[in-house]
């Protein structure tokens, strides 16, 4: 049986009085969605995560990360595969932070990596419309990224189909916004770049129909977070891992 210590890496931390700015930047290049914070002495006190990079939009900014930190269940080394998938669901995050005994951060485990070993492990049953989130939002291929920004902030959600001529034809996501550094010139009105210019393309798909094991072959095979789901031409949802671990359970 596989536990936490199987799929520990090296997480991203911060301490808590440290700047946005240099969250944002560490983002950009992380595989990570999330910055633990911890006192200054190692020990966890939550996590930041993209969307609240998002939200301070200067280039340079004395606003430091404590205001955004978020509180977090952590798991310990030894806590099996299914504890860790359990506190993911529970924290409704990309990955889960792993402490030692005084509640030190020693590193993190990423859904993506326990994702595939999951999906090998059980047989996922059900349709996609079944576990789908049919509360899309989808985005024109020229809007500026600066409305991708608004809807980042005002709604919650993390990414968004792309439409050009009543068809899909890609999607954009926080990940995109972040590196692409020309999303603050949009959102300042210097630079109105339009989101087929940093949208990931081609949009990969499902039908509601389909079986959810479908659904979640995709998503390892291609190793991406989210599927939107379409219907003829049109957007009828977004399935994603989370959405497949509510499956399982």
């Amino acid at each position: 049986m596989k536990n936490a210590s199987d799929f520990l890496v090296e997480a991203p931390i911060l301490k808590y009085d440290e700047m946005i700015t240099r969250a944002r930047q560490i983002l950009r290049e992380e595989v990570f969605r999330e910055i633990y914070v911890h006192d200054g002495e190692g020990k966890l006190m939550g996590y930041i995560d993209m969307s609240d990079a998002l939200a301070v939009t200067a280039t340079k900014s004395n606003v430091t990360i404590e205001g955004f930190t978020r509180s977090v269940r952590p798991v310990r080394d030894t806590d099996s595969l299914d504890v860790v998938v359990a506190c993911i669901r529970q924290n409704m995050t990309s990955s889960i932070p792993v402490v030692d005994d005084q509640g030190l951060i020693v590193g993190g485990v990423l859904l993506s990596e326990v994702f595939p070993v999951l999906i090998t492990r059980r047989k996922v049953q059900g349709r996609v419309d079944e576990f789908m989130s049919d509360k899309v939002v989808t985005c024109m291929s020229d809007e500026p990224v600066s409305r991708i920004h608004t809807l980042i902030i005002d709604s919650g959600f993390y990414a968004f189909p792309v439409v050009k001529k009543k068809k899909i034809v890609g999607i954009v996501s926080r990940r995109d916004l972040l590196k692409d550094g020309r999303w603050r010139k949009s959102v300042d009105g210097t630079s109105p770049t339009p989101v087929e210019h940093i949208m990931t393309t081609p949009a990969l798909t499902v039908s509601p129909d389909e079986d959810i094991q479908f659904a979640a072959d995709l998503l390892v095979r291609h190793d991406v977070s989210r599927l939107p789901v379409v219907e003829g031409d049109r957007v009828v949802g977004i399935i994603d891992r989370h959405d497949v671990l509510d499956a399982m359970h």
